[in-house]
């Protein structure tokens, strides 16, 4: 009777606890995202990141991203051009988990990552359709980035992510710093 009344009272108090187990040392996942960069509607990015969670709740976040600022170039009364300034670039870093709810449904992480990679203005294509001449060159880039990450869990392996970064990029013909405002979905896949 006293082993009943054991089990009775082991399953009363353990019900309604059990919860999905989120965020533990070892687990993978793989994140693809995209967003605005510098707040223009024409310039955009997007991502594709394989992530491994460590202690604390802690991630490392290794990926490849995309990104394109559309500059326009008016020339004459009615003559408009775009020029693509596009960079391609790898990514690793270490995010710091900041702050969670108790069922781990919604956490915030600020990181750190280092990117290096490729940037082309215009497609290399140097001479514009009114005969002016680009001076930006196509190079290799290299530089930081600092990053704010917020993920709601939808489910137990699917995760809502948001993210506000500023990226910092050296030998680019363009600004040293970009901003990127995203939005993406993580699956996590053990």
């Amino acid at each position: 009777m006293k082993k009943i009344m054991l089990i009775i009272a082991v399953l009363a108090l353990s019900m309604g606890q059990a919860a999905a187990q989120r965020v533990l040392p070892k687990m993978q996942g793989i994140a693809i995202g995209g967003g605005f960069v510098d707040g223009k509607k024409d310039s955009f990015y997007g991502g594709l990141a394989a992530e491994t969670y460590t202690k604390g709740g802690n991630k490392w976040v290794f990926g490849a991203e995309y990104l394109q600022r559309n500059h326009r170039y008016e020339y004459g009364l009615d003559c408009k051009q775009t020029i693509p300034m596009v960079q391609v670039t790898a990514e690793g870093g270490f995010f710091k988990h900041l702050l969670s709810d108790a069922s781990k449904s919604f956490l915030i992480y600020v990181g750190a990552s280092a990117l290096a990679g490729y940037e082309s203005v215009n497609w290399n294509e140097k001479v514009l359709n009114d005969g002016s001449r680009l001076t930006g060159r196509d190079g290799f880039v290299y530089g930081c980035a600092a990053t704010l990450n917020i993920e709601w869990y939808l489910f137990d392996r699917v995760a809502l992510m948001g993210n506000v970064r500023e990226r910092f990029l050296w030998g680019n013909a363009s600004d040293l710093n970009h901003t990127q405002y995203g939005i993406g979905l993580k699956f996590i896949i053990n």
